[in-house]
């Protein structure tokens, strides 16, 4: 019997194409944003991102809530306490520094997972303390986690397009930092439930970092089980088929540090991402303090200030690529500008109200608001500063957060210089005196804050001087020249009239059909 032939079209074997569930880009960045989506790569990689972020932020601040247990336990002085908060923030200058090399070099998947692994003894040593140095030593390595805020911005915009990279980006580390406010309410909750199990206040409060603990090993696990880098699959694929170029350690610091944009930003967000440090760090107690109120409502009030995250981070984000879509990139330095010189203001208002329990509460609360939407606000601008070095620029601007931090812990609230609400009246002047030199960043093609795009110049031209000839004739250059193409609308909205259908690729449809 002969064999049934099969029809002609049966015999072509179609050539495979990447699909996404969510609408792309040319360069296969998701145009939309799907909030409660797990759609991969997209959506799950920012689910991932800003769990694993949460869960390094309340192991960093899980001390603070116990603070007033803690202390009489280990008989710690002001001093103690205050250098103990420096070193929860200091670590992670660096390591966010590393984190941007690393994710440039390696991809964020790898690279958040492995300092997240690498922080969690710390987070479970916090039940063993016994002396002030222990307890410093703990805080101190713990905060090393907080470098993977860096590896969450980098990989919100490296999966999203230039239109909604402020949105991801808000998002993701607002959800994230969020992780602040929550351990406010978990940790005492935590500790009571222990107590109530029959635990003595000094064996309760250590069970209790277990919790996190925990929380930080399977977030880990969940980015290594469930990531991808990019759009296109993980680094080490795209290395090994020539999809992408593997870069070298001198070349993105190169273009990192020699960039001016880049310390500006850095500067900035020391004095919004900064400040909300050290507002973590000192408010529960402040309000203990001075106001006399039980540790319960302590923690309750130090929550607020960091639960705002849920909006406020993602509404700076949803600002800035608003601004942008009616006022391009000028349009997004203003915003910054604007918000985070607000948010100083109502800083110094914060330090004049300290006589009035009420009056305290909100102006707190309406100033975490605004230091949290400048936040939000920076990284809708970062990734547009570099392509070949955005890690290491996150991890600089990140880096920054954390030295604004420490500087001012060091300066208002260590020891007993200042008063903290002293303390914190001076904290709002640098805010708005750190602002300022954002009037001072320029981009050649989109322009800055009072003054207008250079003519001629253009972002695709901006983008290639990061490549040398050579390397443009090679192609290395490809997914800036795309990204450069997908910003247009950063040049106000006569520049971006009519982009969008060109760079918008149908739900389930394939970059090829562009």
């Amino acid at each position: 019997m002969e064999r049934q032939s099969k029809p002609a079209a049966m015999e072509v074997e179609p050539a495979s194409k990447p699909k996404f569930r969510i609408p792309v880009d040319s360069d296969n960045q998701a145009t939309e944003f799907w909030l409660f989506s797990f759609a991969r790569p997209h959506m799950s990689a920012f689910h991932l991102s800003w769990f694993s972020f949460f869960c390094c932020f309340v192991s960093t601040f899980a001390a603070p809530p116990l603070l007033p247990l803690i202390r009489d336990t280990l008989g710690l002085t002001a001093k103690d306490i205050g250098n103990a908060g420096i070193a929860s923030v200091s670590g992670a200058v660096f390591a966010r520094l590393a984190m941007g090399t690393a994710c440039d070099l390696a991809g964020p998947r790898l690279a958040s997972a492995a300092i997240i692994l690498l922080t969690t003894p710390a987070v479970y040593c916090s039940a063993i303390i016994n002396t002030p140095t222990s307890f410093l030593l703990v805080r101190f390595f713990t905060g090393f986690s907080l470098a993977s805020f860096v590896s969450t911005q980098f990989w919100m915009s490296s999966m999203f397009s230039p239109p909604k990279v402020g949105l991801a980006n808000g998002v993701a580390g607002g959800w994230g930092n969020l992780g602040g406010g929550a351990v406010q309410l978990l940790m005492p909750v935590v500790f009571s439930a222990v107590k109530k199990m029959g635990s003595t206040p000094f064996t309760a409060w250590r069970i209790a970092f277990f919790i996190p603990g925990v929380m930080q090993t399977f977030s880990a696990i969940a980015v290594l089980a469930f990531g991808q880098d990019m759009p296109d699959g993980n680094y080490r694929k795209l290395h090994k088929t020539g999809d992408m170029h593997k870069d070298s350690f001198a070349n993105v610091l190169r273009h990192a540090v020699t960039n001016y944009r880049a310390w500006i930003l850095a500067l900035t967000y020391g004095y919004c991402f900064g400040v909300e440090l050290a507002v973590d760090n000192i408010v529960a107690q402040y309000f203990y303090d001075r106001f006399d109120v039980n540790l319960h409502t302590a923690g309750l009030i130090a929550a607020s200030f960091g639960m705002a995250n849920i909006i406020s981070r993602p509404g700076g984000g949803l600002m800035s690529d608003w601004l942008s879509s009616r006022f391009g990139m000028r349009g997004r330095l203003w915003g910054l500008w604007t918000v985070q010189t607000i948010g100083g203001v109502l800083c110094v208002v914060l330090g004049v109200v300290d006589y009035s329990f009420a009056a305290s509460v909100a102006v707190m609360v309406l100033f975490s608001f605004f230091v949290q939407a400048a936040c939000g606000l920076t990284f809708g601008i970062v990734p547009f500063v570099s392509r070949r070095s955005l890690g290491l620029i996150s991890g600089m601007t990140g880096g920054g957060g954390n030295v604004g931090a420490v500087l001012t812990q060091v300066i208002f609230f260590r020891g007993s210089k200042y008063k903290t609400e002293t303390g914190i009246l001076y904290m709002g002047i640098m805010i708005i005196a750190c602002t300022l030199p954002l009037t001072l960043i320029y981009f050649p093609q989109w322009g800055g804050m009072f003054t207008g795009p250079r003519p001629g110049a253009t972002a695709e031209e901006y983008y290639s001087l990061e490549w040398t000839e050579q390397e443009r004739e090679k192609g290395y250059n490809v997914s800036a020249a795309r990204f450069a193409e997908n910003s247009v609308r950063e040049g106000g909205p006569k520049s971006a009239s009519g982009s969008r259908s060109r760079h918008t690729v149908p739900v389930d449809g394939s970059p090829a059909d562009v």
